[in-house]
């Protein structure tokens, strides 16, 4: 963020992006949109986009504000739409309603908008300021920025362990190695990922079913990798799918497991020296729609994100216990010297009852 804004500038985008955050969770695959219009110093107008489909949230915040919108200030925290697509361009809303300024926290990285919304305004000689509050802004849209640069969802490994690091016992042990609180945060990103996924051999061990269940929210897709398509039809997450949200990451070509056909979907995605390429099940991923994968192992799923650099946010919530001999949360990452380890920026910590969360972002990310 540039300096010379004053508080109250400061004040009505933070109150734009607080706004904003009540969408999580439920815009996919749009950004998450606050804004708030500003006549003579207060507020008139607050909005903010609910999910998608829906009014944007520079839309919303306008019609609350009636006429009082002529003559003022809005702060959005991303560039106002300029295309029609599931709903009217903003900028026509904005240009109609007599807004003189707008206040943008970021341009939006979508090619169908980025910077043609400012333009538009400017050119209907609406006065236009980019960058207060940027880098929240940036943030806050993580998976949208993503997505749109560099062509892949955005990607969160999540993992519970033990103080020396371990995933479960030898005999593959692991409910549970931490608490309520924790497992509440977990479903919690389950609720704001568009899809979770896990190894087949997780599958098998724990038969997990992987929905939403100790918070309010909406289930994501379950996805499941398998090499060889040999998922069993036992398992809960094919038992209990009437909701047609499991899917098969399948690296056969053949559709893989026969007993499996009408009963989950099946995404074919290409092998890597014998194994799903996970770059290639990323972009199948999008293909299909999903703009956020939370995922939640086994060690062997997230050595591999981690060591192909697909990796974007990492949690670890760990508990105040020690396993000994079992199962490392993290493989193999063929690191030698520490120099090669990753490391993490943007580091938070935080209470989770009795456990400890640990989250970052790995600086090995591509840029």
């Amino acid at each position: 963020m540039r300096k010379g804004y004053n508080e109250n500038e400061i004040a009505f985008m933070r109150r734009a992006l607080t706004l904003a955050r009540k969408g999580l969770g439920q815009t996919s695959p749009n950004p998450m949109v606050g804004a708030v219009v500003v006549k003579s110093g207060r507020t008139v107008g607050l909005g903010f986009h609910r999910r998608a489909g829906e009014e944007h949230a520079e839309v919303v915040a306008i019609k609350e504000a009636g006429k009082k919108a002529r003559g003022a200030f809005l702060f959005v925290n991303l560039e106002p739409c300029s295309h029609y697509g599931r709903t009217a361009p903003c900028t026509e809303a904005i240009a109609s309603a007599g807004i003189k300024k707008v206040y943008a926290s970021v341009v939006d990285p979508n090619p169908q908008v980025n910077g043609k919304g400012i333009r538009f305004l400017r050119r209907r000689k609406i006065e236009v300021d980019v960058g207060l509050l940027d880098d929240e802004a940036r943030e806050l849209n993580e998976v949208h920025f993503k997505v749109m640069e560099k062509k892949l969802p955005f990607v969160t490994l999540k993992f519970a362990q033990s103080l020396d690091g371990r995933i479960a016992t030898r005999s593959y042990d692991s409910r549970w190695i931490t608490g309520e609180t924790a497992r509440r945060f977990a479903h919690f990103l389950r609720a704001t990922h568009d899809a979770v996924l896990v190894g087949r051999r997780t599958v098998e061990a724990d038969d997990p079913q992987l929905t939403v269940r100790m918070v309010k929210g909406k289930n994501p897709l379950r996805l499941v990798l398998d090499t060889e398509g040999k998922l069993k039809s036992s398992v809960r997450l094919v038992r209990e799918n009437g909701d047609g949200k499991t899917v098969l990451l399948s690296g056969r070509s053949d559709s893989s497991n026969v007993e499996l056909r009408g009963e989950v979907a099946i995404w074919p995605v290409a092998l890597k020296n014998d194994r799903i390429d996970l770059r290639s099940a990323l972009e199948t991923m999008l293909a299909q729609g999903v703009t956020s994968v939370l995922v939640e192992g086994g060690a062997g799923v997230l050595t591999g994100f981690l060591k192909e650099k697909l990796a974007d946010k990492v949690y670890v919530a760990t508990a105040p216990m020690m396993i000994g001999e079992g199962i490392s949360a993290v493989g193999d990452l063929g690191v030698e010297k520490l120099p090669q380890a990753v490391r993490f920026e943007r580091l938070q910590y935080k209470r989770l009852g009795t456990d400890m969360l640990f989250s970052g972002y790995p600086v090995c990310s591509p840029a």
